[in-house]
């Protein structure tokens, strides 16, 4: 759907990023980039990271090229916010372009892809967490603090200089709605939600409190904040900012909480290990937690929308759930002979549209997966490095 509308209702464009891209015309066509190609399919790509070796590449998923960018030792995370890279290390964090992002106009999707480069890094150290919209970049140190990036110049290829937010917050600020979303513990009991304007000034305080915040997500319903009793959801209408609790349907115990979410890029449903062998899963559109019970857990991700929940376990097998009932589905043949994440590092499932990406740091390469077809093994893409760190994106 999404090619279609690009074939009539924007102008694509060549999809290598190897040729110079067209100088805009007197009227800057529909959905024009400078430096970039669009396309009329997802450009994914994914950046893989060997934390021993320093070994960083980029492998393209539509050409199935790998390119060796700047190499970053040592790295104890990596995230993504769609287009670029961020690999966090105990002295700050690398930013990497992944040359391939998306743009959502709610009707029709733009997608692009340019050169691959290394940007630069940004002065955050151990325990950085970094979150991005379209304008702005947080980056969130291990002691609260929290510097703001124009996204903009990562775009261009350069960092420029941040500006901070006042006070320190116990969580990720996350962009949302041409906002600021914080979690600030006052003195008075659990974090309070607080909204900052793009200049750091409080705009809001919407009177809801998240106990030991650990994790967030955005989707298409609002920004989901992880708490100690369930989840907190925040929304924006006209202006207005409503946070409203999902709880969880009875206590559970910290060790079991959902920590930290995955999911598919513009989904409603998002995934969280339930301690060592569940998963949580929590549809943002009914409010509701499922906890589904599976064998000992290493990752977890689903697409939503009635796909099936997918688990990494330990016996180095993919399988796959049904949301609603818990049955077990299917399963592949064992694809890793470790599988085991450790110290943040490790096997992770990545999912998109039509496919569920799955690395292997010990074989030295990533797994394909057509979620739809019973896990089947669409491509083997054999590395030459061992990709203990892996995020997707042109999302």
């Amino acid at each position: 759907m999404a090619a279609a509308l690009l074939v009539t209702g924007c102008s694509a464009q060549d999809d290598d990023a190897s040729a110079p891209a067209s100088s805009p015309s007197a009227t800057t066509p529909h959905g024009y980039v400078e430096g970039a190609k669009e396309s009329a399919e997802q450009q994914s790509r994914l950046l893989l990271n060997d934390p021993g070796s320093g070994d960083t590449r980029v492998l393209d998923l539509i050409t199935g090229t790998t390119h060796k960018v700047a190499g970053t030792k040592d790295t104890a995370g990596l995230t993504t916010d769609g287009r670029f890279g961020f690999l966090h290390t105990a002295d700050g964090t690398r930013v990497v372009d992944g040359g391939a992002w998306m743009v959502d106009h709610g009707d029709h999707v733009h997608y692009y892809r340019a050169a691959i480069r290394d940007v630069g890094e940004l002065t955050a150290g151990s325990g950085a967490r970094v979150r991005s919209d379209a304008a702005v970049t947080a980056v969130t140190d291990g002691d609260g603090r929290t510097a703001l990036y124009d996204r903009t110049e990562l775009e261009k290829g350069r960092i420029g200089s941040p500006s901070t937010l006042p006070a320190t917050h116990t969580a990720a600020v996350v962009p949302y709605a041409e906002h600021l979303l914080a979690l600030t513990d006052d003195g008075k009991g659990p974090a309070e939600l607080t909204v900052y304007d793009r200049d750091g000034k409080r705009v809001a305080t919407p009177g809801a409190r998240c106990e030991d915040p650990r994790g967030d997500a955005v989707t298409r319903r609002g920004v989901v904040l992880g708490c100690a009793d369930g989840a907190l959801l925040v929304r924006e209408d006209d202006g207005e900012f409503t946070a409203e609790r999902i709880p969880y349907d009875g206590d559970v115990p910290a060790k079991e909480r959902a920590t930290a979410f995955h999911h598919r890029a513009g989904s409603d449903t998002l995934t969280a290990p339930a301690g060592d062998r569940a998963v949580w899963v929590l549809d943002v559109t009914d409010r509701t937690w499922t906890r589904v019970a599976t064998g000992p857990v290493v990752a977890a991700n689903t697409a939503g929308e009635g796909s099936p929940l997918l688990v990494l376990e330990t016996d180095g097998s993919l399988h796959g759930y049904d949301i609603a009932t818990g049955k077990h589905l299917t399963r592949t043949e064992r694809l890793l002979a470790d599988a085991t994440a450790q110290d943040g590092t490790g096997p992770v499932i990545e999912v998109d549209r039509s496919r569920a990406y799955l690395n292997d740091p010990d074989g030295r390469r990533v797994y394909e997966i057509d979620y739809n077809d019973d896990l089947r093994i669409a491509r083997t893409f054999d590395l030459d490095i061992e990709p203990a760190l892996m995020v997707e994106t042109g999302r």
